[in-house]
């Protein structure tokens, strides 16, 4: 290799050391509870988002106000395993029967709703139990399938022709369903409370980041190459 300007690209090859050096060691365990920097850092924004996620009272006054609706859905899974636990679930609410890879439910809307948002609101506050106790399943196992089986309602109710019923599932589903199974067991905090590690953060990614580019700019300077703006030809 032809080196031009041999001070930047020594430079450059000493700052790209130093980048992939801390790159490794952000994969070790070292960052609290055996966590690597990725996921230490996913868990601290998880936290301190969690507060601002919760909508399960909005969404339960909607299930009740737009749901009240009786309605015989045919709910498709993938496989007859599926198709049992999701028949355990809503027929807890509703009359449930599994034919094969289906599962017919008969009921009101609203009422299926409801269940749903009111375990997802106790998984959302950590606590499993009363799904445990419902279903004999775990509470992740649980929510999971209610989304399986509101997403195959969703998809009947298209059929049907019911748009307005599947737009609300669908809303019981993303802000309730998948808010209760993600935030499980993740216990919330305050961006006040840990403005330093955010700070930190935020200006880590910054320099990081700045870090690598000139990096790799030094060292391709240091080659002797260049960008420079192309002619404009006048046609």
């Amino acid at each position: 290799m032809l080196i031009v300007h041999k001070k930047t690209f020594n430079l450059g090859a000493i700052m790209l050391i130093g980048f992939s050096i801390i790159f490794l060691g952000m994969f070790t365990p070292n960052f609290g509870n055996g966590l690597n920097a990725f996921e230490a850092a996913d868990k601290l924004f998880n936290s301190i988002s969690k507060g601002s996620t919760y909508y399960m009272t909005e969404i339960g006054v909607r299930a009740k106000a737009e749901g009240d609706k009786q309605v015989t859905l045919t709910l498709h899974l993938d496989n007859e395993q599926d198709a049992a636990r999701v028949q355990t679930v809503f027929g807890t609410v509703a009359e449930a029967t599994q034919q094969g890879n289906d599962v017919i439910v008969t009921g009101n809307l609203a009422e299926i709703l409801t269940k749903a948002v009111q375990d997802s609101d106790v998984m959302f506050a950590n606590n499993e139990q009363p799904l445990v106790d419902a279903y004999g399943m775990s509470g992740k196992e649980g929510m999971y399938m209610w989304w399986k089986g509101l997403r195959a309602a969703e998809k009947d109710l298209k059929k049907q022709e019911l748009f307005k019923e599947a737009a609300l599932v669908t809303t019981i589903v993303n802000r309730g369903v998948e808010v209760g199974y993600n935030y499980y067991g993740i216990v919330p905090e305050s961006a006040a409370s840990r403005s330093g590690i955010l700070a930190f953060s935020l200006i880590f990614y910054v320099v990081y980041t700045l870090w690598f580019g000139y990096a790799i700019f030094y060292l391709f300077d240091g080659v002797g190459l260049k960008m420079k703006g192309g002619k404009k030809k006048e046609v």
